[in-house]
């Protein structure tokens, strides 16, 4: 603890061993056990999946689902799934590997934004809490845009404020890489990497009336290579696909926003409590850590402090001010919320502050509450969706962190509070994906559907799946018959004659009782009403507790 201490707290530590230090305690957190689950449904079927056919098609241009147009998302997260599939083939350590590799810098960006703002203690500090929060560990570990968005959006909101500080030696530099990140954070999802970093850098430049730093950001150098990187992606694909423009700027922009049309409608308040379960055990820290980012805006940290602020505001305050809700949506603001707690810590000496004290009761009593939750969890549910073993082991060790954080805050000792916080968190994170998330995945995943399809079913044979189910094409590699709902490919569908392809329940019923043979997927549900709507008896291939694969011959 002693020796944690002190390392954690040494202003002048080497940065080489630094981030040598965070590159193997988060190389492990981040990238073990990898490969081990299935692909989650379904946004990691669909970017897999996606992925897949460009390398099949050999079109890195226009992204397809299921063989139909996809024009909901840019394309960074293809080109870097695509790239991972070639180096380590198309499963599912390949998919997840740039999401984890984004996130692993993600942490590393935050120890060097921390370290030039505010020291090496706050850099350090800010890094690990990052790291150990448990929402972002687990979201790193899967193939989904968002983590792709949080590095580079942070990056060129962390570059900018790095080159507008006052005799900065690298603002040239800075300012570039500002316009290197914005440019592919709008790759990684849209319109929202130019929109956050404008406003937010537009409400700094009021507060501070430093709009001065407008003329010195290399406009002349800076925006060239912002276009050169932005621009050419969305010319070609909008050369080649006429309807692509009016689908992706006004139908996933400003209908997303402003309508309930995707679906994902929640109230406004609702990322408040997803902020407080994804950041454990750290977000009841953050009104502490906010303390005072007013009123010591003009000290010589308070400037950072604030910006900082205003990062994590606006960005909060946009997506909950949407209406359409998902819960990877705030990962971009866990750094700055990161970077303020490490700074509020690192200025402290080893005792605690009054109103960290507060939050660190606060947090004991949630952790010993789920970790009593956990642990009894499996032996009072009615149908529980966990085995015993990891709910145990998962329970027991938040449990630990609970009294380990109570009895540090009663104390009053900050550098063994944090040390038994980092640690029991690490744990938690390298252990949830062996014990947790693969039992979870492997309740739910199609892989087995899919392999037995591409192994045994020859090509002549129709393969059809009751809805869209996307990890279902992946596993399978080929084209699906969709019956019924569409879902995300319903814009695609309308593109060219896809008739073959989807198909309502009156025609594949005829499909069915014809002489062609034809395997579909489909919940046990759908099956106990499909089942008397057909004249040929289907017959299960293979089963998982959620879905059924039948054949009609």
């Amino acid at each position: 603890m002693r020796f944690i201490a002190s390392f954690l707290s040494n202003k002048e530590g080497s940065i080489k061993k630094d981030i040598t230090f965070l590159i193997l305690l988060f190389g492990i957190a981040f990238f073990q056990c990898l490969g081990r689950m299935p692909l989650f449904e379904p946004d990691e079927g669909r970017y897999a999946e996606i992925s897949r056919e460009m390398l099949e098609r050999g079109d890195f241009i226009t992204p397809f689902l299921n063989y139909v147009k996809y024009f909901e998302k840019p394309p960074l997260l293809y080109w870097l799934n695509a790239l991972s599939f070639t180096l380590f083939g198309q499963n599912e350590f390949a998919a997840r590997f740039p999401g984890a590799l984004m996130g692993l810098l993600t942490v590393l960006l935050t120890y060097h934004i921390g370290r030039k703002l505010f020291r090496r203690p706050a850099g350090l500090l800010a890094a690990l809490i990052l790291g150990t929060s448990t929402g972002f560990l687990l979201q790193a570990r899967l193939d989904i845009t968002d983590m792709i968005l949080t590095c580079t959006l942070s990056a060129a909101l962390a570059f900018f404020f790095l080159a507008a500080r006052e005799g900065e030696p690298r603002k040239t530099l800075y300012y570039h890489l500002f316009y290197l990140c914005a440019a592919l954070a709008i790759l990684a999802k849209g319109m929202i990497g130019i929109v956050f970093p404008a406003a937010i850098i537009f409400f700094y430049l009021l507060i501070f009336k430093r709009w001065r730093i407008l003329g010195e950001m290399r406009p002349l150098t800076g925006i060239p290579l912002f276009l050169l990187v932005a621009a050419p992606w969305f010319i070609v694909v909008s050369l080649r696909n006429p309807e692509f423009a009016r689908f992706f700027f006004i139908h996933e922009h400003i209908e997303r926003f402003l309508t309930k049309i995707h679906g994902h409608y929640k109230p406004f308040w609702y990322f408040i409590p997803v902020l407080a379960g994804t950041m454990l055990p750290w977000s009841f820290f953050i009104p502490a850590a906010m303390k005072g980012v007013w009123k010591e805006r003009l000290s010589s940290e308070g400037e950072s402090r604030l910006y900082l602020a205003l990062w994590a505001l606006l960005i909060f305050l946009f997506f909950s001010k949407s209406d359409s809700k998902l819960i990877p949506y705030i990962l971009p603001i866990f750094p700055p919320l990161a970077l303020l707690m490490g700074s509020a810590f690192a200025s402290m000496a080893d005792t605690i502050a009054k109103p960290m004290k507060t939050s660190g009761y606060i947090i004991a009593v949630i952790l010993t509450l789920l970790g009593l939750g956990g642990i009894c969890y499996p032996f009072i549910a009615t149908h529980p969706n966990l085995s015993a073993a990891p709910c145990i082991v998962i329970g027991g060790i938040f449990l630990c962190e609970g009294v380990i954080t109570f009895i540090n805050a009663f104390l009053g000792s900050l550098h063994n509070l944090l040390v038994g916080m980092v640690l029991c968190s690490y744990i938690v994170g390298i252990a949830s994906p062996a014990l947790v998330l693969s039992e979870i995945a492997e309740k739910k995943s199609l892989k087995e559907m899919g392999m037995i399809v591409r192994e045994r079913v020859g090509g002549k044979a129709v393969v059809s799946s009751f809805g869209l189910l996307q990890g279902f094409s992946f596993y399978a590699e080929r084209r699906v018959v969709i019956v019924g709902f569409r879902g995300e490919t319903e814009f695609g569908s309308n593109q060219g004659d896809q008739s073959g392809w989807f198909i309502d329940m009156p025609r594949f019923i005829r499909l069915w009782d014809s002489p062609t043979k034809v395997f579909t997927l489909l919940s046990k549900g759908e099956f106990a009403s499909f089942h008397g709507l057909v004249q040929n008896t289907p017959q299960v291939v293979a089963q998982t507790s959620k879905y059924l694969l039948i054949t009609n011959h």
